[in-house]
C-alpha cells in the first residue's frame, strides 16, 4: 500500500490465515505516541516491550515499529486530526497500539478514539481488570477483583442520534411521535408548550422564561441483534479458551426492554444455539424452574457445571456496580453494552490502582484488526515532565503481545510490572499512597520493570 506522507520501516505484515492471525517474526506494528503525556509514557513502554521480546526470544523475534500520527501531532504536521495514512496503516498491518489522544474542541471529529474504532469496526472494547499486589486501593480486598470486560464498541451511545432541545429536528421527531404514537408521546412529561406552561403556573420556584417552543432534548439508542451476537460470541469464545468460570450479560433490561433487554435475550439465544452443552444459561434454568420447580432447576444447573459447562448469566447494571464492590468473586467475564461498559471498566479500575494502569484493546475478532491503547487522558499539565505512570500503555502492550501469540514476552511484562510495584520504587501516583515508597520518574519506572523481568515468579497468562 502506498502512503502519502509516511514510509514504513522494513518488516512484515500480520495477516489473517482463516480465523487465526499469521504473525511473522518481525511484524510491522503501527503506533501513535499520543498527546500530552503520550511521548513520555510511550518512550518508557517501548523499551519494556523491546526488552521483553528480546529476552523471551533471544533475538529471533522483534517488532518493527511504524510511527503514525493522530491528534495534536498530526494536526501540526499535516493539518488533519486523523490522517488517511494513519487509518490505512492500521487497516493494512492489522495490529497496532496508541497512547492517549486529545479530542478536538469545536467542529470536526467528535472523538478520535471513537473514529478509529468505527472506521475499523473494532466492535469489542476489551478491558481486563486484575490486582497487582502492593498497588494502592480504596477497597479492602482488591485481590478478589479478576474480571475481563467485553464492552460493545460500535452501538448504543457510540452510534446514538441526538437532537438538541428546541431544534427543528427535535420538533419533527416530537410531531411524528404525537401523530403516529400518541400513547408513547404522552410519556414525554413536557412534550408540549401547554404542559410546560401549566407546570410553571404551579411551580413554587422560578422556572425560567416562558418558552416559544418545546425544550426537550431527544436521543435514539440503537442496539442490534447482530451487534449483540458478535460481542457475546467473542466473550464466550474467550471464556472457553481461557477456562474461565462464567460470562455475565450486564444490562438495564428491566427498564429498556427492547434494547438492553433484547441484548440479554439475544445473548442467551446465541449461547444456546452455538455452544450447546458447553454452556448452561440462566434462561435454561428459568425454563427448568417453570417445568419442575427451583430444586429441579438447581440440580440441572449443578450437573451442567460439574460436567464443565460455562455458566452464562445476567445482572442488572446498577446492581452490578454495587456487587463488583461487595461480591467481586461472583463476576468473571462481563459482556455488556457501551455505556454500561464505560461505567464498569472505570469503576473496577479504581479498585485495582486506578485508570493510570488500566489497559484496553479494541478488537474485531473476525477481521483480526486490533488497536491497543492507554485508557486514560492526555494530562497536558504533566506533559514532558517524565512523571506519569506508564502502566496503562505497558499493560496494553502486554495485551497486544498476548493477542498476537507472543505469550512468553507478555508473561515477562507481567512479571516485571509485579516486581517493580513490589519494590516500591514507583511513579508519584503510587508513591503518594504507598507506605515507604520511593518516587521515581516515568522513564525510571520503565527501567525498573525491565530489571524485574528476571526476578520473581511467572506472570499470569490467563488474560
Amino acid at each position: 500500500m502506498h502512503f502519502q506522507n509516511l514510509t514504513p520501516p522494513p518488516g512484515d505484515a500480520i495477516r489473517m490465515a482463516g480465523s487465526r492471525l499469521d504473525v511473522p517474526d518481525q511484524p510491522l506494528i503501527p503506533f501513535i505516541r499520543g498527546d500530552g503525556v503520550g511521548p513520555d509514557i510511550w518512550a518508557a513502554s517501548q523499551r519494556v516491550f523491546d526488552a521483553a521480546v528480546a529476552q523471551a526470544y533471544s533475538g529471533r523475534r522483534r517488532i518493527a515499529w511504524f510511527e503514525v500520527f493522530a491528534g495534536e501531532s498530526a494536526w501540526r504536521q499535516f493539518g488533519q486530526w486523523l490522517p488517511d495514512d494513519t487509518v490505512a496503516a492500521f487497516q493494512q498491518y492489522l495490529v497496532g497500539i496508541k497512547g492517549p489522544l486529545t479530542t478536538p474542541v469545536g467542529g470536526g471529529i467528535r472523538s478520535l478514539n471513537v473514529a478509529l474504532r468505527q472506521r475499523l469496526d473494532l466492535y469489542v472494547c476489551l478491558r481486563p481488570v486484575q490486582c497487582f499486589p502492593g498497588v494502592p486501593s480504596p477497597v479492602k480486598h482488591p485481590e478478589k477483583v479478576d474480571m475481563v470486560i467485553f464492552r460493545e464498541n460500535t452501538e448504543d451511545i457510540y452510534a446514538g442520534i441526538e437532537y438538541a432541545a428546541g431544534s427543528p429536528e427535535a420538533r419533527k421527531v416530537l410531531d411524528f411521535l404525537a401523530r403516529e404514537f400518541p400513547a408513547d408521546f404522552a410519556k414525554i412529561r413536557f412534550g408540549t408548550v401547554e404542559a410546560m406552561n401549566a407546570y410553571r403556573e404551579q411551580a413554587a420556584w422560578e422556572a425560567g422564561p416562558v418558552p416559544a417552543a418545546v425544550e426537550v432534548g431527544l436521543g435514539i439508542k440503537p442496539v442490534s441483534r447482530l451487534g449483540t451476537e458478535r460481542l457475546v460470541k467473542a466473550a464466550i469464545d474467550y471464556a472457553l479458551r481461557h477456562r474461565r468460570r462464567s460470562v455475565t450479560l450486564v444490562h438495564k433490561g428491566n427498564i429498556m426492554k427492547h434494547t438492553e433487554g433484547a441484548f440479554r435475550d439475544w445473548g442467551y439465544a446465541l449461547a444456546e444455539r452455538l455452544y450447546g452443552h458447553r454452556v448452561y444459561t440462566w434462561a435454561q434454568w428459568e425454563r427448568a424452574r417453570q417445568a419442575g420447580g427451583e430444586e429441579a432447576a438447581g440440580r440441572e444447573q449443578k450437573a451442567a457445571l460439574e460436567a464443565g459447562a460455562l455458566l452464562v448469566k445476567d445482572a442488572i447494571a446498577d446492581i452490578t456496580l454495587q456487587q463488583v464492590l461487595t461480591r467481586p468473586g461472583d463476576f468473571d467475564i462481563i459482556a455488556t453494552l457501551n455505556l454500561n461498559g464505560d461505567y464498569l471498566s472505570d469503576a473496577l479500575a479504581a479498585q485495582v490502582g486506578g485508570i493510570g494502569i488500566a489497559p484496553g484493546g479494541n478488537i474485531n475478532y473476525d477481521s483480526g484488526h486490533a488497536i491497543f491503547e492507554a485508557t486514560h487522558g492526555t494530562a497536558p499539565k504533566y506533559a514532558n515532565l517524565d512523571r506519569v505512570n506508564p502502566g496503562s500503555v505497558i499493560l496494553s502492550g502486554e495485551m497486544m503481545l498476548r493477542y498476537i501469540g507472543w505469550t512468553e514476552a507478555a508473561d515477562l511484562i507481567l512479571r516485571g510490572l509485579q516486581g517493580a510495584i513490589a519494590s516500591r520504587r514507583v511513579t508519584y501516583d503510587f508513591a503518594r499512597l504507598m507506605d515507604r515508597a520511593e518516587e521515581i520518574r516515568c522513564s525510571a519506572f520503565g527501567d525498573n520493570v525491565i530489571a524485574h523481568m528476571q526476578a520473581g515468579g511467572a506472570g499470569s497468562s490467563a488474560r
